[in-house]
């Protein structure tokens, strides 16, 4: 059974054409978005409510709490045990995300580079005593490729990339494999216009303040938030922190969350298409379902 991709920037409109599949195709979904992993982080990742599922079954979800340094070597091994339960059923599984590694990890033949736990303690000391911005400058000299992949403020992301430099002597890049597939796979990417999916961001960071963000972000401050060091990097919910400890207004944290979901987006897109296998759609076709139906012909037998 043909797994099926539905990948893409975020806001794009992937949970839309996600459960449209799954209907059509008899499908499970399994997702592939890194926070959306989190228990509780519900609103600032915009994840489906049961409701909004329309009975379609989704895999991976809520399977973390927030204080979980994420694991994508884990991710994989759970993801792809949801995959095979979901074709042992006879139904076709959709693995829906933005988080490109996460993917790409599912997808291919994808093997880790191994962890030094003194090395890592060092790197970790070192970025709490200092901040990500002398690391990344570190990691730039190092390794220019890696350096621009990674946002300077991802402290964890620089952190282990320095550590596989540091135990492989080669550049972090070097330690990701040449595609090779794992599963057989259709990959489609969803996508809009800037000038559009700008506009959706923006409305959809507004319902999120609407709906309550602050709120969720000062409750999970109670279950580890700011210890978190994945989860409390997640887009929205560091700009509340700052808000909450005083560092910027609610408007601040609001206008600020628009810009670094915009500029997050220039690198999903930067990241997915690259890969010549991705079918790119625009969401505002008029038929966008249909034409992600046609690119998904045959994966039933």
């Amino acid at each position: 059974m043909t797994v099926i991709a539905v990948v893409g920037p975020t806001a794009a409109g992937k949970s839309a054409l996600s459960i449209a599949l799954a209907h059509a195709l008899d499908g499970e979904v399994v997702n592939a978005d890194s926070m959306q992993l989190y228990q509780g982080m519900d609103i600032g990742t915009a994840k489906l409510t049961p409701d909004e599922r329309e009975g379609v079954p989704h895999h991976l979800l809520d399977i973390w709490p927030v204080t979980e340094p994420a694991s994508v070597a884990e991710y994989q091994r759970l993801a792809r045990a949801a995959i095979d339960g979901i074709r042992a059923r006879g139904r076709v599984p959709l693995l829906v995300g933005g988080s490109g590694l996460y993917v790409r990890a599912v997808l291919e033949e994808f093997e880790f580079p191994g962890t030094d736990p003194v090395l890592r303690a060092r790197l970790e000391a070192e970025l709490a005593a200092v901040g990500p911005a002398p690391l990344h400058a570190r990691l730039r000299e190092a390794d220019p490729a890696a350096a621009a992949s990674i946002l300077p403020g991802n402290g964890r992301r620089i952190v282990r990339a320095l550590e596989v430099i540091e135990l492989t002597g080669a550049p972090f890049a070097a330690s990701l494999p040449a595609p090779r597939p794992y599963y057989d796979a259709v990959q489609i990417g969803v996508d809009l216009a800037t000038d559009l999916l700008d506009e959706r961001i923006a409305t959809r960071v507004d319902r999120m303040w609407a709906a309550g963000l602050v709120a969720e972000v000062r409750e999970l401050t109670g279950a580890g938030l700011r210890e978190g060091r994945t989860a409390s990097r997640a887009l929205g919910y560091q700009q509340v922190l700052r808000c909450l400890d005083g560092s910027w207004s609610e408007e601040e944290a609001r206008a600020e969350t628009v810009r670094a979901t915009r500029r997050f987006v220039r690198r999903q897109r930067s990241w997915f298409r690259r890969d010549p296998r991705i079918v790119w759609l625009d969401s505002a076709a008029t038929d966008f379902v249909g034409a992600a139906l046609r690119a998904c012909a045959g994966t039933r037998e």
